[in-house]
């Protein structure tokens, strides 16, 4: 069988697009795994994510997480190149163990809340938004 220039270079583009995206998800599941410690991280109403379902321009993109008695609430963009976004920490003293920011999108994705609370368990929220304009060279 003989592979034609053309086929070579549409396999080399096949695969520039899957391999990185096998990557990101990698980076993300190990991003929840380096933060709850191997635990798995339940869907409960303690942690709310709020964004929008579209976003005009993924440069900015606003965000709100909140989960009340939360010690900590890390973020996530999985379709990004570096999917950690932040991670929010609370003291004793937090008048509320919420947060909001902007984030930068590479294109539509899963922005991902992991909340750990008080009693060693961990709180999972996600929303898909929907970006028409990249923010991270997309």
């Amino acid at each position: 069988m003989k592979i034609t220039r053309r086929q070579t270079i549409l396999m080399g583009a096949a695969a520039a697009i899957v391999v990185p995206s096998l990557g990101w998800a990698s980076a993300t599941d190990d991003a929840i795994a380096a933060f709850t410690g191997g635990a798995e991280a339940q869907a409960g109403d303690g942690l709310t994510l709020t964004a929008p379902e579209i976003a005009e321009n993924g440069n900015t993109v606003p965000i709100e997480v909140s989960a009340p008695g939360a010690e900590a609430i890390l973020v996530l963009a999985a379709g990004n190149p570096a999917p950690e976004v932040g991670e929010f920490k609370f003291g004793p003293l937090s008048g509320e163990q919420m947060a909001s920011t902007r984030i930068r999108l590479a294109g539509t994705q899963e922005v991902i809340a992991i909340a750990k609370m008080p009693d060693g368990s961990f709180q999972r929220a996600s929303q898909e938004v929907k970006v028409t304009i990249g923010g991270c060279g997309g």
